[in-house]
């Protein structure tokens, strides 16, 4: 099996005046292409720092990580954002769409910023907009859509681009059940059809029931890491 994040000894500690908190100890993962990974625990345990480093979002303390076989915790600002770029997809809480642009305009801004060609942005966003479940909402802004239908963008600009790995940060917070059930069977798919990897921080108890992999944190610590 490829390891697409490899981490060892992580460690990320916070600075608050005279205060230190320790988000992460001593952190050992792999995680292997394909898999379908829930990273949960209460607030406060470390799985969103940890998902903020595996994405190169935030700097280790120490210890080593490595995306797809490159070391992230060597990297600096410019190769961190290439990294991100054409090897990291990311699907956020908040949606993060740009408001001004259109779903499919959403979806390509990412193979814009990559070079590919108009043809080749249009082909692939029709493709994977389809694929989501949202043909004919193609010219719609995100203020004319629902925020299930918002985040089923988010999650198809994320994964268009074929990246190594797919991270979502509480990706179901905003949704109502059935709706965040909806979503959670499109990633589940998106996982098995496309073998794209995802790596899922959430408190949410359905995310977790979706999950391959149950990793739980608490006070910095993996305290369990099971398959389900």
């Amino acid at each position: 099996m490829v390891a697409i994040v490899e981490t060892k000894d992580l460690k990320k500690v916070f600075e608050q005046g005279e205060l230190k908190v320790n988000a992460l100890r001593d952190i050992d993962l792999t995680i292997h292409k394909g898999e379908f990974v829930c990273l949960s625990g209460p607030s406060g345990s470390g799985k969103t720092t940890l998902l903020n480093m595996i994405g190169g979002l935030d700097t280790p303390s120490g210890g080593e990580i490595t995306v797809d076989g490159e070391h992230v915790d060597k990297m600096q600002k410019a190769e961190l954002a290439e990294m991100r770029l054409h090897k990291v997809g990311f699907v956020f809480q908040a949606y993060n769409l740009i408001p001004v642009l259109t779903a499919q305009e959403n979806v390509e801004f990412v193979m814009q910023l990559q070079g590919m060609t108009k043809s080749e942005r249009a082909e692939k966003s029709l493709a994977i907009l389809d694929e989501v479940g949202l043909k004919g909402m193609e010219h719609r802004r995100p203020a004319e859509l629902s925020g299930g239908q918002q985040q089923r963008v988010a999650v198809a600009r994320a994964i268009v681009s074929g990246p190594a790995l797919v991270l979502a940060d509480e990706p179901t917070a905003n949704l109502d059940s059935k709706t965040a059930e909806n979503l959670l069977k499109m990633m589940r798919k998106m996982n098995e059809v496309h073998q794209v990897t995802f790596v899922i921080s959430t408190h949410d108890p359905l995310v977790m029931s979706y999950a391959k992999r149950l990793i739980k944190l608490h006070d910095g610590l993996i305290v369990s890491d099971e398959a389900q």
